[in-house]
């Protein structure tokens, strides 16, 4: 084992440990995730296929589009997100990082660990959710994103929303939930409180918290709780089960 990997695994038993004597972080609280699609709630119709036809559109022109701006020429490929179109929860971030632009796939990083371990800790599966980011590349450095990029990118998010329509969207750190809300403040006014977005005729709830990066490099026992807190507002919203 090397060195690095030596010491991510001693990070993650320390979570892990921090944990178990809190009791308040992101442990499954169900033995059998949810699938949270429509199929959960309703039984199907003819034109089931016809959102994921639509969304595998728009992934398609988005790849063929990439980079969208020169700014984001650097990046390796395009990620544009995953999940069913029938989801009933949408997860926004900001734009993918390392990991991602090496796979394709949106949160598959540490952070994207961490977002798997809330996922389940609300009963769900992972794949029974949609996960996506404003920005479809990975900005240089992993720098937060220009306005110049947001505007290049976020129509594909806009119409991720339009066809998938779910019942609610959690924002992830304070880019996706100002671009989805319209706000100026900062996240941890915002985080926690609920909104909505609004766009052609179509309003979605919002709950804005704080992104697993962030969580992360403030891994203290008032941010996680008050980062479980808002997504427990979630849970309660959509009706989900969690003992």
């Amino acid at each position: 084992m090397s060195i690095q990997a030596d010491a991510q695994q001693r990070v993650a038993i320390q979570h892990l440990e921090t944990e178990r004597l809190l009791g308040v972080d992101f442990i499954p609280l169900s033995p059998s995730p949810i699938m949270l699609t429509e199929s959960a709630k309703a039984a199907p119709d003819d034109d089931a296929a016809t959102p994921q036809d639509r969304l595998n559109a728009l992934r398609e022109r988005a790849e063929s589009e990439f980079p969208y701006c020169k700014s984001l020429a650097e990046a390796t490929r395009p990620v544009f997100g995953e999940g069913p179109a029938d989801a009933r929860l949408v997860f926004v971030g900001e734009a993918p990082g390392q990991k991602e632009d090496e796979t394709g796939r949106p949160f598959v990083g540490a952070a994207g660990q961490k977002l798997d371990q809330i996922i389940a800790a609300m009963g769900l599966a992972r794949e029974s959710v949609y996960i996506t980011n404003i920005l479809k590349a990975r900005p240089p450095e992993n720098r937060t994103p220009t306005i110049d990029e947001i505007e290049a990118s976020s129509s594909y998010l806009t119409e991720q929303l339009h066809i998938i329509q779910p019942e609610v969207i959690i924002a992830l750190g304070g880019p996706a939930t100002k671009f989805l809300i319209k706000s100026k403040d900062g996240i941890t006014r915002l985080r926690g409180r609920w909104s909505s977005w609004e766009e052609g005729g179509v309003r979605i709830p919002v709950m804005p918290t704080f992104h697993p990066a962030y969580l992360l490099r403030n891994y203290t026992p008032e941010i996680r709780k008050q980062m479980w807190s808002d997504v427990q507002k979630v849970v309660e919203l959509i009706g989900l089960k969690t003992n």
